[in-house]
């Protein structure tokens, strides 16, 4: 979170396995109900109705728009960000992105609906909240990741932004994006989960939870049999040769060009991965993206001071 005069820039980063701002990441899931839960952890309370935050998980689509889930995930990383500092009334500037080939046509749209409402109370937690959304700007993903550091990207770079649902891919010469060579892919995260999922239960009829299987994708291992670990740890490696026919497939070439990888799929490539470490850089924050958002908004707004 960074302060602009009187204004609050909360960068917030909605990703469709997890949302993230500066400071916090949590799943991106949302459970509703016209009625008060019998389990009351992460609920917020909004226009009299109930939303459990982090349960279930949201659909992979092409707009973000077409529910209220992600508004209402909105306000609770808002609050999350807000409850930091100790802060229950304030004026918020909300800075968000879309995946790189999504901002043309969709970053208005998205816009206006953060902007759906100026002033909103609501509860969270057990906290009661009410701010003012004076303002938006909506981002190119994975871009934003590095933006504060672009300096660093002399010579000829590839980005790749991997999250949950879509891989993004951006050419970058000389610290300057190349708009001609940007690509989106529905190839995100999700879509190893789902191969794994299917492997196990072909190959040993086992059905691991998808937190477990996040976990193993996380950390490269899992306490579980060994035969079946042996699976995941194949499947996750095809995954990630994928990755990597893909980006060659975009005019990646290792000896002609250093590669970033930033997002939550970065860790997969780090443990599944066989590439020339020494021209792979992976961005370890998951965070990253949101704290770019932030970054990009101060210098729209002018100079702001991180809180």
């Amino acid at each position: 979170m960074r302060k602009f005069a009187n204004t609050y820039i909360i960068g917030i980063d909605h990703g469709f396995g997890n949302i993230k701002t500066a400071n916090c990441c949590f799943p991106t899931g949302v459970m509703v109900s016209d009625t008060e839960p019998t389990f009351k952890q992460d609920l917020l309370i909004y226009e009299g109705r109930y939303y459990q935050i982090g349960v279930g998980h949201k659909e992979y689509a092409a707009e973000k728009i077409g529910d209220q889930d992600y508004y209402v995930l909105t306000l609770a990383a808002i609050a999350r960000e807000l409850h930091r500092e100790r802060i229950t009334c304030a004026d918020v500037h909300i800075a968000a992105g879309l995946p790189l080939t999504w901002v043309g046509q969709q970053k208005e749209s998205f816009k206006a609906y953060l902007l759906q409402k100026e002033t909103v109370s609501f509860r969270f937690k057990g906290v009661d909240y009410n701010i003012r959304i004076v303002g938006a700007d909506v981002f190119p993903q994975g871009f934003a990741a590095i933006a504060d550091r672009l300096h660093d990207f002399k010579g000829s770079h590839m980005l790749c932004d991997i999250g949950n649902g879509t891989m993004n891919i951006l050419r970058i010469t000389d610290t300057k994006p190349d708009p001609r060579n940007m690509f989106t892919e529905k190839f995100g995260v999700n879509q190893c989960v789902l191969a794994l999922r299917e492997n196990l239960l072909r190959e040993h009829n086992a059905q691991l939870d998808e937190p477990a299987i996040h976990r193993f994708l996380r950390n490269g291992s899992l306490d579980i049999d060994p035969a079946i670990e042996k699976t995941m740890e194949t499947t996750a490696r095809s995954y990630t040769a994928e990755i990597f026919r893909k980006l060659r497939e975009r005019g990646y070439d290792s000896r002609l060009m250093r590669l970033t990888v930033v997002g939550g799929g970065g860790c997969l490539v780090r443990h599944f991965g066989q590439f020339d470490r020494s021209r792979v850089t992976i961005q370890p924050d998951i965070c990253a993206a949101a704290k770019g958002y932030e970054h990009l908004a101060a210098l729209t707004m002018g100079k702001g001071e991180r809180t």
